[in-house]
């Protein structure tokens, strides 16, 4: 074979480490970005923390001139690259205060905890002796995250046997002191015994208490059927008895143990606020998701400086490294705040009205409106979110497909979903209506849609059918 040189021509996409630096920053959260900004001011000496502040709409600010107690820059630094050497992003300059100077009740709700370490925490305030004590914290040991007794007592009585024996009537005693505890109903062996801790403890002048008790003790069956005619006869109630008898049951809380989670809170900090104001909506960058960085002047002069060739080559490469990080920034802060007027610009009627004038959008609809590829919009609508009149928002809850209406037009998921609820929360208690009955509805206002759409719909909002809606008025 013949070997010969050839010369070709093309066009090829190389994915520089800028670029590569661009992306990644571009699909980090707010909380994953602060630690981003942190490990860069580690790492390089050439950035440091800005205390300036930054311009409303979120373009970072420019030094004109050198401070007093700074060199100025060297030659070299001028030019294209002098407004990133003096730019600062974020808006916390990373001060810090002592965590002794906070409230030492902030910090005990702040620091959460489940159901079990609840209940110990009550368990040691207690009078109760050791032996009580020891009965008791296996018994919170045995309650699930619902706040249920999941051990039956004779098993947890051969795991608290021992050298001194344990009665059942011991543990039954201490059961019932933690069933006491808050949240109150914790400890209960059932949904009917959880009901009637919540309604002894109720003061006895208490309206519909007794009638209550009534239906909790003896009717659990008949309610599980939804059978209320038989719970009437049961229990020898009129129809407006038992109907105010179940409206108390309904105020308990069936789940007492979810009301103390074993996860500690998550905060979301949003990256854009929507406001409103005489021209409109206005959309501004939250300015305090990540620090305020900028270029170190001091040692950027230092560079031209420097005698000793491998210290400049270290010290220039730390400086285009840093330039190359505040340019990545801006152009995140900047594609950011693009994307989200976008979706602000197409969706004033959700501002306006609410999830039932939610428009429906594609992220195809707004890579084309600013230009950009279908994965860059995905990249910036993934973990962030929008601080609107009407709460806080993931960038993704705007985005929803869309059903077809009969004059042609489309009607988005979301708004349907909101027909949905709105409707089922309209409907009259006694006479809920069905799914066929909701998409009849909604084809009368010209939607269309199944019965299964409507159906799939109804439990992604986890609303039950129309059998276990119904109920007595």
């Amino acid at each position: 074979m013949k070997s010969s040189l050839n010369l070709q021509l093309g066009q090829t996409l190389t994915m520089t480490p800028q670029l590569q630096q661009a992306i990644r920053l571009l699909q980090l959260s707010t909380l994953e970005l602060q630690l981003e900004v942190q490990q860069a001011l580690e790492s390089n000496p050439m950035l440091e923390l800005a205390e300036d502040a930054t311009t409303g709409d979120g373009a970072p600010e420019t030094e004109t001139a050198p401070g007093p107690e700074t060199e100025a820059p060297a030659p070299d630094q001028a030019g294209e690259h002098e407004s990133w050497d003096s730019a600062d992003y974020g808006g916390n300059s990373g001060q810090r205060n002592d965590p002794d100077d906070r409230d030492p009740f902030e910090n005990q709700a702040g620091a959460g905890g489940g159901l079990h370490e609840h209940l110990l925490w009550q368990l040691h305030l207690s009078p109760l002796n050791d032996a009580d004590r020891r009965i008791g914290a296996a018994l919170i040991d045995s309650i699930n995250a619902d706040g249920y007794l999941e051990t039956d007592l004779e098993s947890l009585q051969e795991t608290l046997g021992g050298e001194t024996e344990v009665g059942i009537d011991e543990i039954e005693a201490v059961l019932h002191w933690i069933q006491q505890c808050d949240p109150l109903g914790v400890g209960a062996r059932n949904l009917r015994e959880c009901l009637l801790i919540q309604l002894h403890s109720l003061p006895p002048e208490t309206p519909e208490r007794d009638a209550a008790l009534r239906v909790a003790e003896h009717g659990m069956d008949h309610l599980a059927r939804h059978d209320f005619k038989g719970l009437q006869r049961e229990l020898g109630l009129t129809e407006a008895e038992l109907a105010r008898a179940l409206e108390r049951i309904r105020t308990l809380n069936p789940r007492p143990g979810s009301q103390i989670s074993d996860q500690p809170p998550e905060y979301v900090t949003p990256d854009v606020y929507v406001r409103r104001d005489s021209g409109g909506w206005r959309v501004d960058l939250n300015p305090e998701i990540a620090p305020r960085i900028r270029i170190n002047s001091l040692y950027a002069g230092m560079v031209r400086r420097v005698s000793d060739a491998r210290d400049s080559a270290f010290m220039r490469n730390q400086l285009q490294e840093a330039r190359w990080f505040l340019k990545s920034l801006h152009s995140r802060n900047d594609t950011l705040l693009r994307v989200a007027r976008a979706i602000v610009e197409r969706q004033t009627g959700f501002l306006e009205q609410g999830d039932v004038a939610m428009q429906p959008l594609i992220l195809r609809d707004i890579a084309e409106a600013l230009g950009m590829h279908e994965s860059t919009i995905s990249r910036v609508t993934t973990q962030k979110y929008m601080h609107t009149p009407r709460g806080v928002f993931e960038f993704k809850y705007f985005f929803s497909s869309h059903v077809g209406t009969r004059d042609g037009g489309e009607c988005s998921a979301t708004a349907i979903r909101a027909m949905i609820r709105k409707l089922i929360s309209e409907e009259p208690p006694d006479r809920p209506m069905s799914d066929s009955r909701l998409a009849q509805v909604l084809s009368d206002r010209g939607i269309n849609v199944a019965r299964r759409t409507v159906a799939k719909y109804r439990e992604a909002m986890n609303l039950p059918p129309s059998s276990e809606r119904r109920q007595l008025v």
